[in-house]
């Protein structure tokens, strides 16, 4: 497995990949839209092991790479420079932040092939994006712990999954494999996977409008691998 990952996006999940990736003895390569002197607190902040460049620097410098940014910020990734490269896709698409994309709105296609499609040589795997950012920090495991959680996966390409499926190994999550990037719906917002299964259940009588700030506040709930396929069986 690479020892270096590359993170394009330094928000909420960029930042906690990075801090989960230190912890693990990797080094990680920084990035985000803005410039490398934007990063000097989080770089200093996670130690020797980081260190910030521009997006295509990170790119260039890395075999694997997560696009942590808006769905709607992927045109501006530089297609080129990630060209053969394993990248980890953990947008997500919301139409109200991203604008509407008819090709998702219609379910012609899963956001990560969409993405897929804008990054064309690159191998993107779906991974990273179901999972609250501070739930994603907190369950952390060892391997072999008994409340370990999984994280879901999907690919077109078994060998950049094996990759994305080993780098999860070192942060602490399993893997539970959907498929390709066509079945990677479950884990997108709105469906079975998408943060829930990291919660405790719903609080009763709880408003649509509440639920936002119930997420924030909600402890992390363990979620295994059984678990995860348990709610993927009841949803198929």
């Amino acid at each position: 497995m690479t020892r270096t990952l590359g993170i394009i996006g330094s928000g909420m999940i960029g930042g906690t990949v990075a801090r989960l990736a230190v912890d693990a003895g990797l080094d990680v390569v920084l990035s985000n839209s803005r410039g490398p002197h934007t990063l000097t607190e989080l770089v200093t902040e996670l130690g020797p092991r980081a260190r910030a460049a521009t997006v295509t620097e990170t790119a260039q410098a890395v075999g694997l790479v997560v696009a942590a940014v808006p769905l709607g910020a992927v045109d501006g990734l530089p297609a080129d420079a990630l060209a053969g490269r394993t990248v980890i896709d953990a947008t997500n698409y919301y139409p109200q932040r991203d604008s509407a994309i008819a090709a998702l709105d219609t379910g012609e296609l899963t956001s990560s092939a969409f993405v897929q499609r804008r990054l064309g040589a690159s191998r993107v795997v779906k991974a990273l994006n179901n999972v609250f950012y501070r739930h994603l920090l907190t369950l952390a495991r060892p391997a072999g712990a008994p409340d370990r959680s999984a994280l879901p996966v999907a690919a077109d390409d078994q060998s950049a999954k094996a990759e994305v499926i080993a780098l999860l190994d070192a942060l602490g999550y399993d893997a539970v494999d959907l498929g390709t990037l066509a079945d990677s719906r479950p884990s997108q917002p709105g469906s079975a996977l998408q943060a829930f299964p990291y919660m405790p259940p719903l609080p009763e009588g709880i408003s649509e409008e509440e639920i936002p700030q119930w997420i924030f506040q909600a402890p992390a709930v363990p979620a295994p691998a059984h678990r995860i396929r348990e709610i993927l069986a009841a949803t198929s």
